[in-house]
C-alpha cells in the first residue's frame, strides 16, 4: 500500500485554512498527442468541481481558445487527471477525464478558474515565449514538470518562470500521474533494486518490440548492454546486446538511445552499463530516460555492424535496427542538400529519385513510385539538433563555397547507428563518411556543338532592385537588403554571362516595367559592366506586363542577333477561346507570355522564343483546380489550359519559323501541359535528344524538371545540342546569397559571387545551326500548254527567261534537265496525276524561283 509522506500530511491538514483550493499538480507536455493536467485537492474534504475549468490560450491569446469545464469531485488528500483522448495507452489508464478539444503546446498558457476567477496557471496571458518558458529541463515544452509543493500562481498576467514552483523531467514521464503527495516527488516507491552487474535485466529485444512503439512505454527497467556510441549533441548515447544476448528476432530491435539530458555523456564507446531507467518515445523514437542509476560493468568488444540496404520493403526494416549498428554495403546518392547548412543533414537513397511524374504518367503510375521512393531514402545526419551549426561536417573538412557536396554525388561503406526524429529515419555515423564527386561542377553548360545561335532559359529568384536607386529594401519579395541584392545580382549576372546565350528568357524578373531603375534595366547595366560589352539589351513591352508583382522577360545580345518584328504578348485579351467562350489562357494565373521573333545577323535566319511561367502547384486554384492527388499538384487545368492557348498561338504566329517554347511551365515532364504542347507540335527537347529523364529541379529530395524548351518541327531541323545547367537545384541552399541563419563568418565562407547557387531553377540551354537566308532565284517561269493523252502521255511546254546560269529544271522536286539560255522548254513524261509542280534552281547558291504548280483538268 501506497503511503503518503509527512508534509503531504501536513499540506493537508494547514490547507483549510491557507490554501483551501484545488490546484495544478502536474503538467505534461510530451511527443505528439501526449497532453495531460493533474489536479490536487490539499484539503480534508472534497470538493465538488461544478464550477471549475480549465482555460487554453493559444500563442499569446488574452481569449481562451480551448474552455474544459469539469463535474463530479475530487476526494481529500485526492488528484483528478485530464488528458487529451488521443494520447498513448499507457497516459490514458490513468487519467479521469479524456477530452477530444485542442489541448497546448509549450508557448500556450493555461488556467484553472472557479466561477470565473482565477486560481491557478501556467505560463503568461498575452505573451508568446517561442517555443517554451523556462530553461534547461524545466520548460514548457517536451517536458514533464511536477509542484515542488502546494503552491499558486493566482495572477496569469505576471511573468512566469516555471523553476520557481516546480520540479522537470524528461519528456513522457507519467510515472507520478495521479499520485502527487505534495512536495513534487511521487508517493513513496518501492526501494530501488541493487544494480549488480552480470544479473538478470530486461533484454533491449523486449523493449524495441517488433513494433513502432515499445511495448513497455512508462515502465522502469534494468538494462545491461555494451554502449556503441556517444551522441553529445542528442544528449544521449546508444547501446546494443551483444550477438549472445539478441532473440535472433529479426523484427526486433537490439539497440535503444538513452537520453541522459546532458551533452556530458558519462560513458564510453565499448563501456559495458547497466541502467536504471524509465522506457519512453519520444515523438516515435523508442529511448530510455529518466536514469536514475548508472553501474560500470567493465569492457566489451562491439556488435558487428547489421548490413543494411535501401530501397527496403516497408519502414518496418528501420524500425527493427533502431538504436542498432548498421552498415550499408551498398553506393549511396545524395538526393537532397537542401538542410545542410540549417541543420546538417543530407539524404541519401538507392541511386536519383525522380518527381514521379518526371519519369511516369499522372495517376496510378505517379502514385506508386511516390510510395517506393518514400523506401528508398534515409537522412545522414550530424549527430546534433544544433541549428545553424557552426561547422556543418559534410563533405569532408566542412561545408563552404569551395568545398560543397551536390546531389548526385555517391558514398560509400556508410556506418552508424539507425535513430529516428522528426518524422524521418536517420544515420548517426560512427565512422568518417567517403564522399564521391560523382557530380563536380562545369564551368559552362556543356553541349556537344555551338551551332551559330544558343537561347537559354533562367529563372532568376525574385530579381527585385529595391527602388533602383540603392535603397528600398526590403521588397515584396527577393532580397532583403542591399547588400543581399549585390550579392545576388553578382551571382544572377556570373551565371548569365556563362550560358554564352544570344537570347534569355526571364522568369521572375520584377514586374517594375523599363525604366533606366527597373529591375530589367539594372540586370543589363550589370551584363555590360561585367562582359565589357554594351551590346546586352531587353525587349521592351512597354510597361508591366500583367498584375503580378513579378514577370517573365526577354535579353539579347544586339551584336548578334536583332528583333525581326514587334514583340507579341499572350495574355487573357488575345487567348484561344474554349468551347464556352472563355479564354484558355489565364492571366490572373499565368504571367502573359513574350514572344519575339529575332533575326540573326550573321545570316539573316530569323527564329522565335516564347517564353513563359505558368501558374506554380503550390498556390491554391479553387475546388475547380484543386490537386486530385494524381501527382500534378494544384491548378494543373489552368496550366493545361495555358499550354493548349499556346500551341494555338504558336500556330498562328510562328507555323514558318523555327520556334520555341521556353521557361518555367510548373509542369514535370509526363504532366498534361507538357503533353499538350506535344500535340500542339512543339517537343521536349530533352525527349527528342534521348537525353531524359533530365533535372533541373530538387524538391523534397525529389528531381525534376518544371524548366522547358519544347521546339517545333523547323527548330528541331537545325537543332545541335540542349542541355540543364546544373548550377543550382543541386547545389545546397546555404550558398545562395542570402544571410540569414548564417554567421559573420559564414556569409563569408559560405558565398562566393559565381553562379552557383544563383537561383533554385537550373538554367536551358539549346544551340542550333540556323541555315542562310537564300533570295528567291531571279528567274521567270510561265505555262504555254499542257497535252495529256488517254493513255497518261503529257506534254507540258514551259518557257522561263532571265540571266542566271548553272540552272536546273525540277519537277515535283526531281531534277528533269539542266537549262543553258532563256526560252521554251518542253517536258515529256507519263502521269496519271492531276497536278504538276515546276521549279528552277541554281546549284550555286541552292536558290530556287517559285514554284509554278501546272493542273490537268
Amino acid at each position: 500500500m501506497k503511503i503518503r509522506t509527512l508534509s503531504a500530511t501536513i499540506a493537508m491538514l494547514l490547507a483549510p485554512a491557507v490554501n483551501a483550493e484545488l490546484f495544478i499538480s502536474e503538467y505534461v507536455e510530451g511527443s505528439g498527442n501526449n497532453k495531460a493536467l493533474e489536479l490536487y485537492n490539499p484539503t480534508s474534504n472534497a470538493i465538488a468541481m461544478d464550477a471549475y475549468s480549465v482555460q487554453v490560450y493559444f500563442n499569446g491569446s488574452t481569449t481562451a481558445g480551448t474552455t474544459i469545464n469539469l463535474s463530479g469531485s475530487i476526494a481529500a488528500g485526492g488528484t483528478f487527471v485530464i488528458a487529451d483522448n488521443d494520447s498513448v495507452a499507457a497516459l490514458l489508464a490513468l487519467t479521469d477525464l479524456q477530452v477530444s478539444q485542442s489541448l497546448w503546446n509549450g508557448d500556450d498558457a493555461i488556467t484553472l478558474s472557479k466561477n470565473g476567477v482565477v486560481l491557478d496557471s501556467i505560463g503568461q496571458l498575452g505573451v508568446d515565449p517561442g517555443s517554451a518558458w523556462g530553461s534547461g529541463s524545466i520548460t514548457t515544452a517536451n517536458d514533464t514538470l511536477r509542484r515542488a509543493a502546494v503552491s499558486y500562481d493566482a495572477n496569469p498576467d505576471d511573468s512566469f518562470d516555471p523553476a520557481a514552483q516546480w520540479l522537470g523531467f524528461a519528456q513522457d514521464d507519467f510515472s507520478d500521474i495521479g499520485l502527487f503527495n505534495g512536495d513534487g516527488g511521487p508517493v513513496d516507491p518501492d526501494p530501488d533494486p541493487i544494480l549488480a552487474c552480470g544479473e538478470p535485466a530486461t533484454p533491449i529485444f523486449a523493449i524495441q518490440g517488433t513494433g513502432f512503439a515499445s511495448p513497455l512505454l512508462g515502465e522502469v527497467v534494468q538494462v545491461e548492454a555494451v554502449v556503441t556510441q556517444a551522441l553529445p549533441g542528442l544528449r544521449g548515447y546508444n547501446i546494443q546486446a551483444l550477438a549472445t544476448e539478441q532473440d535472433n528476432d529479426p523484427a526486433s530491435s537490439e539497440g535503444v538511445f538513452v537520453y541522459v539530458n546532458s551533452a556530458d555523456i558519462p560513458v564510453t564507446v565499448g563501456q559495458r552499463v547497466r541502467l536504471l531507467a524509465t522506457v519512453a518515445e519520444f515523438n516515435g523514437h523508442t529511448q530510455l530516460t529518466n536514469v536514475s542509476a548508472t553501474l560500470d560493468c567493465g569492457s566489451s568488444t562491439l556488435p558487428a555492424a547489421t548490413p543494411f540496404a535501401l530501397p527496403v520493403s516497408s519502414l518496418a526494416e528501420f524500425e527493427a535496427v533502431e538504436g542498432m549498428l548498421v552498415s550499408f554495403n551498398q553506393t549511396l546518392t545524395v538526393n537532397d542538400t537542401f538542410t545542410l547548412g540549417r541543420f546538417g543533414e543530407l539524404t541519401l537513397a538507392n541511386g536519383r529519385r525522380y518527381t514521379p511524374t518526371q519519369v511516369v504518367s499522372p495517376g496510378p503510375d505517379a502514385i506508386a513510385l511516390a510510395a517506393q521512393h518514400e523506401l528508398n531514402k534515409i537522412v545522414l545526419d550530424d549527430a546534433s539538433t544544433a541549428q545553424n551549426p557552426a561547422v556543418v561536417p559534410y563533405p569532408t573538412g566542412g561545408l563552404s563555397a569551395a568545398n560543397v557536396v551536390r546531389s548526385g554525388d555517391t558514398l560509400v561503406n556508410l556506418t552508424g547507428t539507425m535513430h529516428y526524429g522528426f518524422n524521418e529515419y536517420r544515420l548517426m555515423p560512427t565512422q568518417g563518411v567517403n564522399f564521391i564527386h560523382s557530380n563536380p561542377r562545369s564551368a559552362a553548360p556543356e553541349l556537344a556543338a555551338d551551332g551559330n545561335i544558343k537561347v537559354a532559359s533562367f529563372n532568376v529568384l525574385n530579381y527585385f532592385n529595391g527602388n533602383g536607386l540603392g535603397g528600398g529594401f526590403p521588397t515584396a519579395r527577393g532580397a532583403h537588403s542591399a547588400v543581399e541584392f549585390e550579392r545576388q545580382r553578382a551571382k544572377i549576372v556570373s551565371a548569365m554571362l556563362a550560358l554564352d546565350a544570344a537570347v534569355i528568357g526571364l522568369m521572375e524578373i520584377e514586374n517594375d516595367g523599363y525604366a533606366d531603375s527597373s529591375a530589367i534595366a539594372d540586370l543589363i547595366s550589370g551584363l555590360r559592366t561585367a562582359s565589357g560589352n554594351d551590346s546586352w539589351q531587353f525587349v521592351n513591352a512597354g510597361g508591366p506586363v500583367g498584375g503580378d508583382e513579378i514577370a517573365v522577360g526577354l535579353i539579347y545580345r544586339a551584336d548578334l542577333v536583332t528583333p525581326a518584328a514587334p514583340l507579341l504578348i499572350l495574355d487573357s485579351s488575345n487567348s484561344a477561346l474554349d468551347g464556352q467562350g472563355v479564354a484558355l489562357f489565364d492571366d490572373s494565373r499565368n504571367r502573359p507570355m513574350l514572344a519575339q521573333r529575332f533575326r540573326l545577323l550573321e545570316n539573316d535566319a530569323e527564329f522565335a522564343v516564347m517564353v513563359n511561367h505558368l501558374k506554380s502547384k503550390g498556390s491554391a486554384c479553387g475546388a475547380g483546380d484543386a490537386d486530385t492527388g494524381d501527382g500534378q499538384g494544384n491548378c494543373n487545368i489552368s496550366r493545361t489550359r495555358a499550354a493548349q492557348a499556346i500551341g494555338i498561338f504558336a500556330a498562328e504566329h510562328f507555323a514558318d519559323t523555327p520556334a520555341v517554347v521556353m521557361g518555367d511551365l510548373n509542369a514535370y515532364a509526363k504532366e498534361d501541359p507538357i503533353a499538350a504542347l506535344a500535340q500542339a507540335g512543339y517537343i521536349n527537347v530533352f525527349e527528342a535528344l534521348g537525353k531524359v529523364p533530365d533535372h533541373g529541379y530538387v524538391f523534397s529530395g525529389l528531381s525534376g524538371a518544371l524548366d522547358h524548351a519544347l521546339l517545333n518541327d523547323m527548330a528541331l531541323q537545325y537543332l545541335q545540342d540542349a542541355t540543364k545547367w546544373n548550377i543550382n537545384a543541386d547545389e545546397p541552399i546555404a550558398l545562395d546569397y542570402n544571410v540569414e541563419f548564417k554567421s559573420p563568418q559564414q556569409q563569408l565562407d559560405y558565398y562566393a559571387p559565381d553562379a552557383y547557387r544563383s537561383s533554385d531553377h537550373d538554367p536551358v540551354v539549346v544551340s542550333f545551326s540556323l541555315p542562310a537566308v537564300t533570295p528567291p532565284l531571279d528567274v521567270t517561269l510561265e505555262l504555254l500548254r499542257t497535252i495529256r493523252s488517254r493513255s497518261g502521255q503529257s506534254l507540258v511546254q514551259l518557257r522561263w527567261t532571265g540571266d542566271a546560269t548553272d540552272l536546273t529544271l525540277y519537277r515535283d522536286n526531281a531534277a528533269v534537265r539542266d537549262l543553258n539560255r532563256s526560252g521554251r522548254v518542253n517536258d515529256s513524261f507519263r502521269s496519271e496525276a492531276l497536278t504538276v509542280s515546276y521549279k528552277i534552281c541554281q546549284q550555286a547558291t541552292a536558290s530556287c524561283s517559285a514554284d509554278l504548280v501546272v493542273n490537268f483538268n
